[in-house]
């Protein structure tokens, strides 16, 4: 049986009828640029992430990128970063000058460990970036609340966690990804929980002033046309993707309760493996929290070598990430070495991704899980 990592063919085909006929709206009004979509996506992205302002710019990476724009970090400044994440986190901080200044992160939830931020605090330091990685919020009160006693911002990479929910205690009100700082990044990549035909992403923000200097800069800092405020870059979501976004929108609950379902499901089937193979570790949700599951990633021993028996039994993974950022050759300028941040290495050697889309059937999920118990068998 073949079982893709992730396969959008199914959506996409279910949708297609909808999704042209958005596009031909488009194509009849000749809007492509900043069109009426645009604003009807940022409306309902806004209020879905309890958030008042919301700005589409044209990917997740622009949307870091111009938060810290707008928050007027710039060369010489300091943001503090997981080294166990995409590349854009620190990407971005880079473009716009800055250094990264990393923190290693917790071994359960692979998210940052705000129990080691504080002594990476500086007099240059502007601001806090945890990244909500694989779905599940980071660990945000303690963040805040040091944000808060040393003045900086904080700026959520939520790029993987569209409707996830931050909920420290059972009895107290999640609160959505994105919300929480100071600016919220998402990402719209195709396969994200919800994608676009190609890159796409959105800035939401608390501050009006903020807000609208995002707005600003994602059109070169101008307004009105041609008289410029501020030195900007071109960043705007093309009102095609804001379209077809806003038709999946509809679907979006369903399949992230879908993605959690699926979860729960390889959460079972585990069970009997790793009752003689206790090495591995399943996704962990920490506290009360709203798991939306972008992937699902498990560590493994011989993580290597199970990969490539899963592929030749005709099963997609993928490795979320096989090298941090800290040992990347483009930030040897940082003078970091292999065994500084050690629990991110450790990540990057064990996880595994295993395939994960509101699509996978129970059939898929059973065949997966068999020849992973065949690999451990051998």
């Amino acid at each position: 049986m073949k079982v893709p990592f992730f396969d959008l063919k199914p959506q996409s085909l279910s949708l297609r009828e909808e999704i042209q006929s958005a596009i031909n709206e488009v194509f009849e009004t000749q809007q492509f640029i900043m069109g009426p979509q645009v604003q009807a996506l940022e409306e309902m992205v806004a209020r879905y992430c309890e958030a008042p302002y919301a700005i589409g710019v044209a990917s997740g990476s622009d949307a870091l990128f111009l938060s810290l724009m707008a928050l007027g970090i710039g060369p010489g400044d300091e943001v503090i970063i997981p080294p166990f994440t995409f590349f854009a986190t620190a990407g971005s901080v880079s473009r716009i000058g800055a250094i990264p200044v990393f923190v290693d992160i917790d071994p359960e939830t692979y998210n940052m460990d705000p129990s080691k931020i504080e002594e990476k605090i500086t007099n240059r330091t502007k601001a806090i970036m945890p990244v909500h990685l694989f779905g599940q919020c980071a660990d945000m009160d303690p963040i805040l609340r040091i944000a808060k006693s040393k003045q900086i911002y904080v700026i959520e990479d939520a790029a993987q966690a569209l409707g996830s929910e931050y909920q420290p205690t059972a009895q107290s009100k999640g609160q959505k990804a994105g919300q929480m700082g100071d600016l919220g990044c998402f990402s719209f990549y195709p396969t994200k929980n919800l994608g676009a035909f190609g890159d796409a992403g959105m800035v939401v923000a608390n501050d009006p002033a903020v807000a609208e200097k995002v707005r600003l800069l994602r059109v070169h800092g101008s307004q009105p046309k041609y008289y410029h405020k501020w030195i900007g870059i071109n960043s705007r979501l093309d009102t095609i993707q804001a379209a077809i976004l806003l038709v999946k929108f509809k679907y979006l609950e369903k399949w992230t309760e879908a993605r959690q379902g699926l979860a729960q499901r390889y959460e079972k089937l585990f069970q009997d493996l790793l009752s003689f193979v206790t090495e591995i570790k399943l996704p962990v949700i920490q506290y009360a929290n709203r798991h939306i599951f972008n992937q699902y990633v498990i560590r493994v021993p011989k993580r290597d070598q199970l990969r490539k028996f899963l592929s030749e039994e005709g099963i997609g993974t993928d490795i979320y990430y096989p090298l941090p950022l800290h040992l990347q050759e483009c930030f040897s300028f940082l003078k970091h070495r292999k065994g500084d941040f050690p629990v991110s290495e450790k990540a990057a050697e064990e996880t595994l991704a295993l395939p994960i889309f509101p699509e996978l059937t129970e059939d898929q999920q059973e065949w997966v899980i068999d020849r992973i118990k065949a690999f451990y068998k051998r």
